[in-house]
């Protein structure tokens, strides 16, 4: 007789965690730990693809623009048929070519200083579009840092519920301590779950906002050179 209660019990047993059952019989303050870690992993995701096709979008339409630009022969005329679009470099060019026109609108030119305000304006713009890029990073940074201490909290509180109930059943029985210690700890791999991919997206989009700054510094310092030369004549 006991050796088939020892077979059904065996039989009865699960061989394999169950993520949903975990969450289930897990403590109230576990389940709100780990449904915020979730709704936190669903939107970094949702960043991480988000980022990925707007910079992939805004690299082509620079290269697009930047191309048909050099080739240009009316400045102002090419920027009307830009107007409105999500370009970096227009907004870079529209800034620079404001502070041209109120630079020189006047019969006196100051060269020297219509080229460090002209220099300033492409510097802010620049700046301001690489903001832009990354307005949204900074949320990938504070989950990758604040969500495995978020899990070590659910599974503390998961741990202390656990011991406190081997002091109610007086039963130190592993079978009695084992599910909520397992509960606990999947809070934990919930906050992991959540910071690796956060901090690897956070990484490597700061490079790449990073190159396209760099890349958008180019292309206004070239801008520069051009209305300078400008200036001379």
């Amino acid at each position: 007789m006991m050796i088939e209660t020892l077979a059904v019990g065996a039989a009865a047993a699960p061989t394999r965690l169950n993520p949903v059952a975990l969450f289930l019989h897990a403590d109230i303050v576990v389940q709100i730990v780990m449904g915020g870690l979730v709704l936190a992993s669903v939107w970094v995701w949702t960043i991480i693809v988000g980022f990925s096709l707007r910079m992939a979008s805004v690299s082509r339409k620079c290269d697009r623009y930047e191309d048909e630009f050099w080739d240009a022969r009316d400045i102002d005329a090419f920027q009307k048929e830009n107007k409105g679009k999500d370009i970096p470099s227009a907004r870079v060019v529209n800034a620079a070519l404001a502070e041209w026109r109120r630079s020189t609108a006047g019969q006196a030119i100051d060269r020297e200083g219509t080229r460090q305000r002209l220099n300033s304006a492409l510097e802010g713009a620049v700046v301001t579009e690489s903001d832009r890029l990354a307005n949204r990073l900074n949320f990938l940074a504070t989950v990758g840092s604040v969500a495995p201490f978020v899990g070590l909290f659910g599974t503390v509180w998961g741990i202390m519920d656990s011991f406190f109930n081997i002091g109610a059943q007086q039963n130190s029985s592993l079978a009695v301590v084992a599910p909520g210690i397992s509960e606990a700890l999947f809070a934990t791999a919930i906050g992991l779950f959540a910071a690796i991919p956060s901090v690897i997206a956070y990484n490597r989009f700061s490079h790449r906002v990073n190159r396209f700054e760099g890349r958008l510094f180019r292309f206004a310092d070239r801008f520069h050179a051009t209305l300078s030369r400008e200036l001379e004549q």
